[in-house]
């Protein structure tokens, strides 16, 4: 953990964003060899490097990698399994293939980076997308449909196909995100499914992740109280909910927070 800490709590255009989806993923696999994983990507980006032609442009650089991608080593989205845990381990993804649609793109992203082409994070609501990193580039790519290059008013159709009813693309939504909330977007999908199958601790040290990234996140500190709570840790969740009500009193659950602690004090 302390590792994870000193990586994501850098100034943010200096965090390893592959490096630090690593040290996630040791969190499940102890002995994870992160230089393994780090080397697999440098390759990777050398080969695609060597296929591109002497005059790059955009375009060109981006078909190039989905050519390799997708086409050479097979990666897609796991549209089969998608609360598959493994979707969200970065040596996973790197080994199987196969993940959802934000470790995907932190795949894409590490390869743009190592092609000195720059790419950013698209953090739209229920579906992660990147696109080149300069002004008015006006494309969107889709890593999970197999790096499919979409446009302002494509993004609108996906994010309905993706609630399956209308829904109105808000000018926010395609903004540009940091390396700290891609990976507390990874780490919120880890948590959720970690608490649908009722594996607790898992969801606790996955929260302490949360929060070393972002410290007294009020929402964060009450489900840590909370699942204290559901550990019978009496003790812990009462320091938490009192953070938590401290931090914001008027929330809409403060009463219900405030009858728990009342139970447990």
């Amino acid at each position: 953990m302390n590792n994870f800490y000193h990586e994501v709590t850098q100034p943010d255009h200096q965090i390893n964003l592959a490096k630090a989806c690593l040290l996630i993923a040791s969190q499940e696999y102890p002995t994870l060899d992160l230089e393994e994983y780090l080397n697999a990507l440098d390759t990777m980006g050398q080969e695609i490097e060597e296929r591109l032609p002497a005059s790059s442009y955009p375009l060109k650089i981006i078909q190039t990698i989905n050519d390799y991608l997708f086409k050479d080593l097979g990666f897609k989205g796991n549209t089969t399994d998608y609360y598959d845990p493994r979707n969200s381990f970065l040596n996973d993804v790197i080994d199987r293939r196969i993940g959802i649609p934000i470790t995907l793109s932190v795949v894409y992203l590490e390869l743009a980076k190592r092609l000195n082409f720059p790419m950013v994070g698209i953090g739209m609501p229920g579906h992660f997308m990147i696109r080149p990193d300069f002004e008015e580039a006006g494309i969107f790519v889709d890593v999970f449909n197999r790096g499919e290059i979409l446009f302002e008013q494509d993004c609108e159709q996906r994010l309905q196909q993706v609630y399956q009813q209308p829904v109105k693309l808000e000018p926010h939504f395609l903004d540009a995100v940091t390396n700290q909330q891609i990976l507390g977007r990874i780490l919120t999908n880890l948590k959720y499914i970690y608490l649908n199958r009722q594996e607790f601790s898992k969801t606790l040290k996955t929260i302490e992740q949360i929060l070393l990234i972002f410290p007294n996140h009020p929402l964060e500190l009450r489900d840590k109280g909370l699942i204290y709570y559901q550990l019978g840790q009496w003790e812990k969740a009462s320091q938490d909910l009192k953070i938590y009500l401290a931090l914001l009193p008027d929330a809409q659950d403060a009463t219900v927070i405030r009858q728990l602690l009342q139970q447990i004090s």
